[in-house]
């Protein structure tokens, strides 16, 4: 297939994608604490989708973030899968930031 049709894939693959949550190392999401998946819209050129801004997550004493998953609704809905992030435990109650820049999903030929 070609470019154009890759690219019409990763713009439907983004449009399902509409909040983004974080798991822990067992990939089990993270929860209490005022933790929430976050709303994402994307943006990018071509086949390469990143979210539009950065995302911060509230997340309680004793949590641990090791992965961010692409959700297809703010709770339950479809688990498409993501990316393992660089894991951070939180002693105490805080914020995680999911940085835009180092967040997305490509859709390359086989």
């Amino acid at each position: 297939m070609n470019s154009t049709f890759h690219n019409a894939l990763a713009a439907h693959g983004a449009s399902l994608i509409t909040h983004i949550g974080l798991t822990n190392a067992s990939d089990t999401e993270i929860s209490g604490g005022g933790y929430a998946r976050q709303a994402v819209t994307w943006t990018g050129a071509a086949a390469v989708k990143s979210p539009s801004v950065n995302l911060v997550f509230n997340i309680p004493a004793g949590g641990v973030v090791a992965n961010w998953r692409g959700f297809s609704a703010s709770s339950g809905g479809t688990n498409y899968g993501g990316a393992a992030l660089s894991q951070v435990t939180f002693t105490n109650a805080g914020t995680y930031t999911l940085l835009a820049a180092s967040t997305n999903f490509t859709i390359q030929a086989g």
